[in-house]
C-alpha cells in the first residue's frame, strides 16, 4: 500500500506468514493423518510427525504433565519475563488480550483474540487501538476481570528497575506522561493519554506514532491482567493471580512449582484452551543431560526450554530408529550468536571486533549445538532466512573451510594496535551445555591469533538482569564476549531485530536484551521501518539494519537454528508451533 495510512494488521499478518522458515501448515490432524494407531495404543511414532500436524490427538482429560527446566525462570511474573518457553507456558495461568493460535504449522502464526472479544480495532491512522474484553472472565478468587486490571498490568511492566527482564515495547510506543515510571514510582499520575478504560470491558491504547502491528504487542504477557489490590511488586512472581485455566498450588523459587485447576476459569469464555491435564509439575535447575535421559525413559514429559536434545544425547537418538521416531527436527526463526561488547576495551575498537569475527571457527560453533542436522545452518549475518528482509551477505568469511581466517584476523589485530592479541572474558549460561561448548570452541579458535578468552558462566535466570545484560557489570568484569541467542518475538523484521539491536533498550539497571549494539544509525533505520506502510519498501530496511550491525561487528553470528525435540511418552496433542519455536504447551494432554 502506497497511501499514507498504515497497513491493516490482518493483511500484515498474512504477508508475514508467507516468509516463515519452518515447514508448512495445516489444521489439526485426524488420527490417520498423524499416523496414529487405534485409541488405547496411542499414535504411531514417526520422525517429524508433529511438525505440521497434531500427533496423537485426544480430548481425554486427567493426569499430571511433568516439565523440567535446566535453569530457573527469569520470572513467572508476566511483567518480567522474556524467555520464549516462559511465554509459551504462561498461557496456562494467564490470558493476554491476544494470542497466537494454538495450532500446528503456519496456523500457529495467526493472531486470535484471547481475553479480548476480537483483534484490536485501529483508529486515528492506527495510533489508537481499542479492545473489548470477553464477558464472564474472572481471577482465581472469583473477582471479575476488568479493563482496569489489564491497564494496571501494562503500566506496572514499564518499571524496569522492579522488572528488569521484560521488554520495552510499551515503554517505547505508548503516549505516556513525561517521566512516567510506572504505578509504584509515579503513583496517582493520570495515564489516560496512554491507556483509557472508559468502562470495565473496554481498553484503548494511544501510541506516540502509528504502528500497524499493535496486535503483536497485545499478545505480550504484559497485557495479562493483574489485580492492583494483590500486587506485591517484585514478590508477585511468588504467586501470580491466575486468569487462566490453572493456578499456582505450590511455588518454591529455585526448585519448582505446581499448577492445579482454577475452578473460576470458564471454558465458555475461552475458545483457545482445552485444559486437559489436571495439573502441571515443574522442576527447575535440573541437569540438561538428565532431562534428556528422563524424557527417553518416560519419567518426564517435556523439556520446557524447548531448545532441543543436548549433544550427549544426539548420537544415541539419531542412531536408534525407535528413539528417532519420537523426535521432530524443525527449523526455527532463531539466531545463536555471541555479542561483542564495545564497552569493553580493546573491543571499543572496530578492528579488534573484526578480528573476533574473522578468527571464529564457525564449524566448531555449529558442532557445539549438535551439527548441521540438529544445530542449524552456519550464519553469516543476523536475519534468519525465514524472516522478511533476509539477504545473503557474509561480511567476514571464515576461510574456505569455515574454520576461521587467521590471516584476516591478524591483519585486523594489527590495525587495532593489538598485533599480539589481547585478553577478555566470555560469558555463557551455566545450565546450557551447548553454550559452554560454544564458549570453549571460541576460546580455542581465537587463541590461534592470540586472543585469550577466560570463561565466565552465570545463572540463566539472572544472565541478562545482573550479568551480561547489565552494562556496568559487563564493563567492570570485562565481559567482552557474551554467548547469546535470539528468536523472533513475532515473525517479521521488527519482531526479530528491535529488542536485539536498538540501543535505546539498553538499560543501566540491567535486563538489557541488547547487550552490544550501540549505533544511532541503526536506531534511525528501525524508526524508519516502523513508519513505512509499504511492505515492499519496509522489508529491505530490515536487510539494511542487518548489514549495518554486521559492518559495526557488534555481533558474531553463529548458526541459524534447528533443534531436535523429543516427544515425551504418553503425551497427546503434540505439535510444533512456528510462533513459539517449540512444542505448543497449551494443548498437551496425557494418554
Amino acid at each position: 500500500m502506497k497511501r499514507k495510512t498504515t497497513l491493516g494488521v490482518t493483511a500484515l499478518g498474512a504477508v508475514l506468514a508467507l516468509g516463515l522458515s519452518a515447514c508448512g501448515g495445516g489444521g489439526a490432524a485426524t488420527p490417520s493423518q498423524s499416523g496414529s494407531a487405534p485409541a488405547g495404543g496411542g499414535a504411531k511414532a514417526e520422525f517429524n510427525a508433529a511438525l505440521t500436524q497434531v500427533f496423537n490427538p485426544s480430548d481425554k482429560k486427567g493426569g499430571i504433565l511433568k516439565f523440567a527446566n535446566a535453569g530457573d525462570w527469569d520470572s513467572l511474573d508476566p511483567a518480567d519475563t522474556y524467555y520464549g518457553y516462559s511465554w509459551n507456558f504462561i498461557r496456562l495461568y494467564g490470558r493476554s488480550l491476544v494470542m497466537f493460535k494454538p495450532a500446528p504449522g503456519k496456523e500457529s502464526t495467526q493472531l486470535v483474540p484471547d481475553l479480548a472479544e476480537t483483534l484490536g480495532v485501529p483508529s486515528d491512522d492506527a495510533k489508537t487501538w481499542t479492545y473489548k474484553l470477553r464477558a464472564g472472565v474472572k481471577f482465581e478468587d472469583g473477582t471479575p476481570i476488568t479493563s482496569k486490571d489489564v491497564k494496571y498490568g501494562v503500566l506496572r511492566s514499564l518499571d524496569k528497575e522492579v522488572f528488569p527482564d521484560g521488554y520495552t515495547y510499551f515503554n517505547d510506543t505508548l503516549d505516556l506522561p513525561k517521566d512516567y515510571k510506572g504505578p509504584y514510582k509515579s503513583k496517582g499520575v493520570n495515564t489516560d493519554k496512554a491507556i483509557e478504560t472508559p468502562d470495565d470491558q473496554t481498553i484503548v491504547f494511544h501510541l506516540k506514532q502509528a504502528y500497524s502491528g499493535f496486535d503483536y504487542f497485545a499478545q505480550l504477557p504484559a497485557t495479562i491482567p493483574v489485580p492492583e489490590a494483590k500486587d506485591t511488586g517484585a514478590k508477585y512472581k511468588e504467586h501470580v493471580i491466575s486468569s487462566g485455566p490453572y493456578k499456582f498450588d505450590k511455588n518454591e523459587i529455585g526448585k519448582g512449582f505446581n499448577l492445579v485447576r482454577n475452578d473460576q476459569w470458564d471454558a465458555a469464555s475461552d475458545p483457545n484452551r482445552k485444559a486437559l491435564p489436571d495439573g502441571y509439575e515443574v522442576t527447575t535447575n535440573v541437569n540438561a543431560d538428565d532431562i534428556d535421559n528422563r524424557l527417553l525413559s518416560g519419567d518426564l514429559h517435556v523439556d520446557i526450554a524447548g531448545t532441543g536434545a543436548q549433544p550427549a544425547t544426539l548420537g544415541r537418538v539419531l542412531t536408534d530408529p525407535a528413539l528417532k521416531a519420537n523426535t521432530d527436527n524443525p527449523t526455527i526463526t532463531r539466531l545463536w550468536y555471541t555479542s561483542i561488547n564495545g564497552n569493553v576495551k580493546p573491543l571499543d575498537n572496530l578492528d579488534c571486533r573484526k578480528a573476533v569475527e574473522y578468527a571464529a571457527d564457525k564449524v566448531a560453533y555449529q558442532t557445539a549445538y549438535g551439527g548441521e542436522f540438529s544445530g542449524g545452518q552456519i550464519a553469516t549475518s543476523l536475519l534468519p532466512p525465514g524472516i522478511p528482509g533476509h539477504q545473503d551477505i557474509n561480511p567476514y568469511p571464515a576461510g574456505a573451510d569455515n574454520h576461521g581466517d587467521v590471516t584476516k584476523a591478524k591483519e585486523a589485530l594489527t590495525a587495532c594496535g593489538q598485533p599480539n592479541g589481547f585478553e577478555t572474558n566470555i560469558s555463557y549460561r551455566a545450565e546450557r551445555p551447548k553454550e559452554k561448548a560454544t564458549a570453549e570452541a571460541l576460546q580455542q579458535s581465537l587463541a590461534k591469533v592470540g586472543i585469550k578468552l577466560t570463561l565466565k558462566p552465570f545463572p540463566q535466570a539472572d544472565y541478562f538482569a545482573l550479568y551480561a545484560g547489565k552494562p556496568g557489570y559487563a564493563k567492570d568484569n570485562k565481559l567482552g564476549l557474551a554467548v547469546n541467542g535470539w528468536g523472533a518475538d513475532w515473525p517479521d523484521g521488527y519482531g526479530f531485530l528491535q529488542q536485539m539491536v536498538d540501543s535505546r533498550v539498553i538499560r543501566e539497571t540491567g535486563g538489557s536484551s541488547n547487550i552490544s549494539v550501540r549505533d544511532p544509525e541503526v536506531d534511525k533505520l528501525l524508526d524508519q521501518a516502523s513508519l513505512e506502510t509499504d511492505v515492499a519498501k519496509r522489508e529491505p530496511i530490515w536487510g539494511q539494519i542487518d548489514q549495518k550491525v554486521m559492518d559495526d561487528a557488534y555481533i558474531l553470528p553463529g548458526i541459524w537454528a534447528k533443534s531436535l525435540l523429543i516427544r515425551g511418552k504418553g503425551v497427546t496433542n503434540v505439535f510444533y508451533s512456528e510462533a513459539t519455536g517449540m512444542y505448543d504447551y497449551l494443548s498437551m494432554g496425557l494418554q
